[in-house]
């Protein structure tokens, strides 16, 4: 790996800095400008900025023929207050880099760093800084740019930091890595009353009350296994916070997880139905919409092969693991070229992900680099 120790320690610092000044989805348009000035001295041949939103793909060619290999990495940090007291902690009130895509920059910065000395042998070199990866939204946005065409990539790569993993040790597997997930958003909808006469109105606190077990209850299957289906109740409201009016509107927030998308639409039939069948009972309209849609993520045997060797090679040690519950929106990638991702442990007892005090270990920027530079390594020359 063509990296020395003073390219270490100011990617580093950058990741500390990129730490300090978050921004939530959609709006990383700082972050975006911090990245194309830290790699403009890596002479880059080209540079797409404002790619689907606020993302900005860093491209090394060779000038001869062969594979393209995009490398991501994602701009947004979380609507999350930081607890943690290191000394580059979020400056920005109620947001953080909770989840290390912080890292995951500064890993991809360190490619940069390598091919800006040294042009792959053929082909050419996408690193993506993609935004938008906490909604779902931003990996659809990017390829649906009409500039992504031009990218057209052959392979696509991604890592993941994983607490609960020992420090540097890696998750590798074929087929599903990630669940499908959605937000559903129920709008129930009656009459308002005075508090006294709440017979005036039509409330929808029974339907509610009869909602939040039945959406729950449709979770089955066991972890991480393609029967997997679950139904989370992240949030419920009903009525004004007044004690003289009987509500006449109310919201549940469910979030829906399948193993895979294929498992999704039976899901979304069934909590729709409940819903109906509720709002029938109780004279009620009721509406849904969707967010936060992410498709499953699936590795590519191909593609995940590369990454394996990369790691033997360089003496990662891994595993094949298991799939995560969790969504990762890196999974739209499987639609455009070869792909796959694997999850780099931060830590048997590092805080977890989204946790209020997470940090990303600095430690994994140079394990990380290295298996990817493999890899364009091993396709590239």
């Amino acid at each position: 790996m063509y990296l020395t120790n003073h390219d270490l320690i100011e990617l580093t610092a950058w990741r500390q800095k990129l730490h300090a000044m978050p921004e939530v989805s959609g709006q990383e348009i700082a972050t975006a400008a911090e990245v194309q000035a830290f790699l403009a001295g890596t002479s880059p041949d080209r540079v797409i900025s404002g790619l689907g939103g606020t993302g900005v793909a860093v491209i090394y060619d060779s000038g001869a023929p062969g594979p393209v290999l995009l490398f991501r990495a994602e701009l947004d940090a979380l609507p999350i207050e930081e607890t943690g007291t290191p000394v580059h902690r979020s400056r920005l009130p109620g947001k953080g880099h909770m989840c290390g895509h912080d890292g995951h920059m500064a890993t991809l910065a360190a490619l940069g760093r390598h091919f800006g000395r040294q042009r792959p042998a053929r082909g050419r070199v996408i690193l993506l800084f993609q935004p938008a990866e906490e909604t779902g939204a931003g990996a659809a946005a990017v390829i649906a740019d009409e500039r992504f065409a031009e990218l057209s990539p052959d392979y696509s790569f991604s890592l993941h930091n994983m607490p609960g993993l020992p420090l540097g040790h890696a998750w590798l597997k074929d087929g599903v890595v990630n669940c499908a997930s959605r937000g559903l958003k129920i709008s129930l909808s009656g009459r308002t009353a005075h508090a006294s006469a709440p017979e005036t109105g039509i409330s929808p606190v029974p339907a509610v009350a009869k909602l939040m077990p039945a959406l729950t209850g449709l979770s089955g299957g066991r972890i991480a296994t393609e029967d997997l289906v679950l139904a989370t109740v992240t949030h419920a409201s009903v009525g004004e916070p007044a004690f003289g009016i009987a509500p006449g509107h109310a919201e549940i927030w469910v979030t829906l997880r399948t193993m895979t998308d294929g498992k999704m639409q039976a899901l979304v039939d069934a909590a729709e139905a409940l819903v109906g069948q509720a709002a029938a009972e109780g004279g009620l309209e009721y509406g849904f919409e969707y967010h936060d849609i992410f498709s499953h993520c699936e590795n590519h045997p191909e593609a995940a092969a590369l990454l394996r060797a990369a790691m033997e090679a360089e003496g990662v040690s891994h595993e094949p693991g298991e799939a995560f519950r969790a969504s990762e929106d890196f999974g739209r990638f499987a639609g455009v070229s070869k792909s796959a991702m694997f999850f780099l442990g931060a830590g048997e007892r590092h805080p977890a992900l989204h946790n209020p005090d997470y940090d990303f270990p600095d430690d994994l920027i140079p394990i990380g680099a290295k298996v990817f530079l493999r890899v364009a390594r091993d396709i590239l020359g």
